[in-house]
């Protein structure tokens, strides 16, 4: 498979993930979260489980794209989590802990996958996808059995798709968030997730591409957990600006370098790129 193809399979769930988004929302209201969340993962699951079975580019490219339906249901249902059962201070460190998950699984992929889960499947990339499901399943078991909904007081009112889009986009904090969610998930997909090839390309075995590809997330863990409960409220949109900043002089040492300054530039891209998710979170969650 050459690297257009699967390029396009990369990038077919984040097309799946904005269809389901409109929907998403509206049935995570109507499921309540505990099942909403349930479903994410399951489909999540079964789009890694499938990926055992296709012998060429169009199966794997379905089954990567189912990884797009359920996605959703996990990325506005923990947040709606959050907002439900936590207040002030209280949210910046439930939403450093949650993201903090998803750094620890990344971590785990990127160290583990090539130097243990590999040769523990013989080798097998089909196995090692039934390896994970299975994780991602027992997950799913996990939540099931141990999460709990909250009673909400709803309005009457249930404004429509359209409604709701139209109320949104007029509110700036919004409109400012989608133009910088725009750029910072084409950095987060387009090289986080391709760092590992990119290292492997200036010459790493791919074990040791792998270890050098979490060091950014080894590094970002500490900023996600703190940086949302220390930064106050008033400061949230300067600091959003100042890291966008300082990440372009990261990138461009991890690209450009190699030795000690790649290592420095991919702990400084950790640190100063972890802020970003959730302190646009907490920016959106806590918008009137």
């Amino acid at each position: 498979m050459n690297y257009s193809q699967m390029g396009t399979i990369l990038g077919s769930w984040q097309l799946t993930y904005i269809l389901a988004s409109i929907f998403a929302g509206t049935i995570i209201d109507k499921w309540g979260l505990r099942k909403s969340i349930f479903a994410g993962v399951i489909t999540v699951s079964l789009s890694t489980l499938l990926r055992y079975f296709p012998e060429g580019f169009t199966g794997m490219l379905l089954a990567v794209a189912l990884f797009g339906v359920g996605g959703p249901m996990i990325s506005i249902g923990c947040p709606k989590s959050i907002a439900i059962w936590f207040q002030g201070s209280d949210r910046g460190t439930a939403v450093g802990a949650y993201m903090t998950g998803s750094y620890i699984g990344a971590l785990t992929a990127f160290t583990l996958t090539n130097s243990v889960v590999m040769p523990l499947t013989g080798y097998s990339w089909r196995l090692t996808f039934v390896l994970f499901a299975l994780v991602n399943f027992a997950i799913a078991l996990l939540w099931w059995f141990f999460a709990r909904d909250i009673s909400l007081t709803t309005s009457a009112e249930n404004p429509g798709i359209t409604e709701t889009f139209t109320k949104l986009i007029r509110i700036r904090n919004v409109q400012i968030i989608l133009i910088i969610g725009l750029f910072s998930f084409a950095i987060i997909h387009g090289f986080n997730n391709w760092l590992p090839k990119i290292l492997e390309a200036k010459g790493l075995s791919p074990v040791s591409a792998g270890f050098t590809a979490s060091i950014p997330i080894v590094s970002g863990i500490p900023a996600l957990l703190s940086f949302p409960r220390i930064i106050p409220p008033f400061f949230r949109h300067r600091f959003v600006a100042l890291s966008a900043l300082l990440t372009i002089p990261t990138l461009l040492m991890i690209v450009t370098t190699s030795g000690t300054l790649r290592i420095i530039g991919l702990i400084l891209y950790g640190i100063i790129g972890s802020g970003f998710l959730p302190i646009l979170t907490l920016l959106l969650i806590d918008t009137p």
